[in-house]
């Protein structure tokens, strides 16, 4: 297994551990402060840096598929840790509201999965869109030239057809005329063996 293809099935698992680890680095994470935003902005780059990857390696609809169920299945698996660690978590009542603020959390960093993922997807269709227009252009002055070439070739056919009918004229005349003089040619000879007939029979 070569590393891109390690890295491949890795990115959701680092997505997986990244959102789950969140809920574990400060309890008041909601907080307003400089420490709660950096922290926010180091996980959510990452997340997003995840998702990215991910639409490289399995694409839009299969790389998706997989940000929701590594975010649901980690919000579940953080939840549940949460009602076991309520301590920890200064949670001694695990009401709905704080279940949905965990939870929001994850959510949160795996939106940001989803961002990555749409970020680079909107790259790779201006890629494909600008190589579809190069393609269009090439395709359009192919059809140009194409036009022009086909043009050329009816010209010179027409010229060529031109010049075929012109010489049939041409030899239909001479034919005609060679016809014409044959026959005169012909009358003329006839007529003088009339004439030595007559002398010789006058003879």
């Amino acid at each position: 297994m070569n590393s891109k293809t390690f890295l491949s099935y890795a990115s959701p698992l680092i997505l997986g551990v990244l959102i789950f680890t969140s809920s574990f680095l400060d309890t008041k994470l909601f907080q307003i402060g400089e420490l709660n935003f950096a922290v926010w902005v180091v996980l959510s780059s990452f997340c997003f840096a995840c998702g990215y990857y991910m639409n490289k390696s399995f694409g839009w609809h299969t790389g998706g598929k997989i940000i929701f169920a590594v975010t649901v299945a980690t919000a579940l698996v953080s939840i549940s840790v949460i009602a076991f660690f309520r301590e920890y978590f200064q949670t001694p009542q695990l009401t709905g509201e704080i279940i949905l603020l965990f939870a929001l959390r994850n959510v949160i960093l795996g939106s940001m999965g989803f961002f990555g993922q749409a970020i680079c997807e909107v790259f790779l269709q201006q890629l494909q869109i600008s190589g579809m227009t190069e393609k269009l252009k090439f395709i359009e002055e192919t059809i140009k030239d194409a036009r022009k070439e086909s043009d050329l070739v009816i010209r010179e056919a027409q010229v060529k057809a031109n010049k075929i009918v012109n010489e049939a004229e041409l030899n239909a005349k001479n034919v005609l005329l060679k016809k014409e003089r044959i026959e005169k040619e012909l009358r003329e000879f006839i007529q003088i063996e009339k004439e030595l007939i007559k002398k010789y029979e006058e003879t």
